[in-house]
């Protein structure tokens, strides 16, 4: 079996970086929803602690999303720049799906901006 081309390789990081980038926004919204339940009142002689170590969680997956987006950023233009010089020679398949992963990253990005 032949290896995967740099098209299908720079095609599964964007990928990968985008679904990983939605995993962290739903992590952060589960987060925010339990520091939300914390704070509407528990008798838990913890709930105090659990807050601040909820409060703590939420405050380090905020920290993740500048960097990620740049790397996002940059494995999109390496995308680009590999459609432009390899997308006459790949198969037709590769760079259909490269294209519609440019355009799910391009989404993502001014989703979230």
């Amino acid at each position: 079996m032949a290896p995967p081309s740099k098209l299908a390789v720079a095609t599964s990081v964007v990928k990968r970086l985008v679904k990983e980038e939605a995993s962290y926004h739903k992590e952060q919204g589960q987060q925010e929803a339990r520091i939300k339940k914390l704070q509407e009142g528990s008798s838990d002689e913890n709930a105090e602690y659990m807050l601040k170590q909820e409060q703590q969680a939420l405050e380090e997956t905020k920290k993740v999303f500048p960097s990620l987006r740049q790397k996002i950023q940059d494995a999109l233009a390496k995308l680009e720049e590999e459609l432009v010089t390899d997308g006459g020679s790949a198969p037709t398949e590769e760079v259909t799906k490269a294209k519609e992963v440019v355009a799910e990253a391009k989404k993502a990005i001014r989703e979230v901006t």
